[in-house]
Formats: structure tokens, C-alpha cells, sequence
């Protein structure tokens, strides 16, 4: 059998430095990101008219675990990390060709001197991600409501967050709504159940210490690089 050679046309940005706390599926947070062409792909002619979608599919490689190899079987976190299902019947990074597939909102394109630039929302990559290829959304072809999804029929219940006295002052509305929506999908392990453990996650220029206990996160503290808040 034949094989082919790809090479990633764009580099995403986001403020994820780090694949711990990024969202489990795409646009299930208000994370925003813009996308950047490699210079033989940076040609305004190459996005002619997909200003005219609302949405885009993104095929990006799990960067953050390449050359880890793969498992037949994996551990879904949505069915509490004890389950083991086949990796074909996941989305797990851990694959033959660590290939993902993102459906953004595309809320805007810009023109510069390096190329187009691509503004977009619900991203769950990390920083720097190599993307792939591009595809518009199209509802009446990608939109199939009496799909059927086993396991992941439904979006993950989202736990409640609370912040401790103190720890969110001087966050703005914005910053509190998106760690609202990250912390509120439990990124911490499905395997750890200690309730006095802190873990830590890193969004922007914040450093974020929480806590899960009964089913509620409680934020601790946060801290920006330069100091605290």
C-alpha cells in the first residue's frame, strides 16, 4: 500500500500552554485562537469566500503526544477512566496517526503583510498545534441530529465552580467566564478521587490552584505570572 506525505499548512495559537485543562471536544468553552498559514499556504487566494461559513473543521496533530505510541483499548474520562473501550470508538490522542478533528466558530478574518489570519472560538488545542487542513462547515451535510453517540450521546455535565473569598479579585468578566467553563468539565483526572488534592492549570498568563470535592470545583487561588491578582 501507498503511502502519503502531509505537512501542516497552519499553526493555531491559543492560550494553552500546556494540554492539561484544554477542553475534551471543541466548543465547549469560549477559549479563543487565531490561526496562522505557513508561508508556502499564506495566500489570501486560499481562503476566498470562507468568510462566507460561520464554521470550520480543523485536522490538527496531537503534537503533545507524538511518538507516545497507541493502545487498542483506552480509558474515556467521560466514562469515569475505568471503562476501557476501543480506540477507533474514541477520541483519544493516543492513535495510530495522532490525527484530531476540530469544528470552531470562525468569527473573523484578518489580512497582513505574513498572510491571512484566522479568528476563531471553542478551540481545544494547545498552543502552536500544526494544523493540517481547513474545511468549511456545511449544516446540511455535517449536522445529523438523529445521530446516534453511545457513550457520548450528550455533552459532559458541566460541575459547579465556585471561587474562594478572594482568589478571583481582580479577574476580569471575561477571564472568569472561561475558567467558569474550563474548570466546570473537571479536567482533573476521572481516576483521582482526593478531595484535599490541588491541582494546578495554566490559562493566559494565569495560574490556577483548585480543588474537586463532591462534585463541586472550588477554586483557591490564582495567581498571574507577574504576580498576584
Amino acid at each position: 500500500m501507498g503511502t502519503i506525505e502531509i505537512k501542516p499548512i497552519a499553526y493555531i495559537h491559543t492560550e494553552f500552554k500546556e494540554k492539561f485543562g484544554v477542553p475534551r471536544q471543541s466548543g465547549l468553552a469560549d477559549t479563543a485562537g487565531y490561526i496562522e498559514f505557513a508561508p508556502a499556504f499564506a495566500k489570501a487566494e486560499a481562503v476566498r469566500g470562507l468568510e462566507e461559513f460561520s464554521h470550520i473543521w480543523l485536522i490538527w496533530e496531537f503534537s503533545k503526544t507524538k511518538g507516545q505510541g497507541w493502545s487498542p483499548t483506552v480509558r474515556p474520562p467521560k466514562l469515569g477512566g475505568n471503562v476501557r473501550k476501543g480506540v477507533f470508538a474514541t477520541r483519544s490522542p493516543f492513535r495510530p496517526n495522532p490525527l484530531g478533528l476540530s469544528c470552531v466558530c470562525l468569527e473573523r478574518i484578518e489580512f497582513g503583510e505574513m498572510g491571512p489570519r484566522l479568528y476563531v472560538w471553542g478551540a481545544d488545542m494547545v498552543d502552536g498545534t500544526p494544523i493540517f487542513d481547513i474545511k468549511p462547515y456545511v449544516p446540511y451535510a455535517d449536522s445529523i441530529p438523529e445521530a446516534r453517540g453511545s457513550f457520548a450521546q450528550e455533552a459532559p455535565a458541566m460541575l459547579p465552580v465556585e471561587f474562594a473569598a478572594g482568589s478571583a479579585d481582580g479577574l476580569s468578566a471575561e477571564e472568569r467566564t472561561v475558567l467558569s467553563q474550563l474548570l466546570a468539565q473537571d479536567p482533573a483526572p476521572a481516576y483521582h478521587s482526593d478531595a484535599e488534592r490541588v491541582y494546578g492549570l495554566d490559562y493566559a498568563d494565569l495560574a490556577v490552584r483548585f480543588r474537586v470535592e463532591k462534585g463541586c470545583i472550588t477554586v483557591v487561588d490564582i495567581r498571574r505570572r507577574c504576580g498576584k491578582i
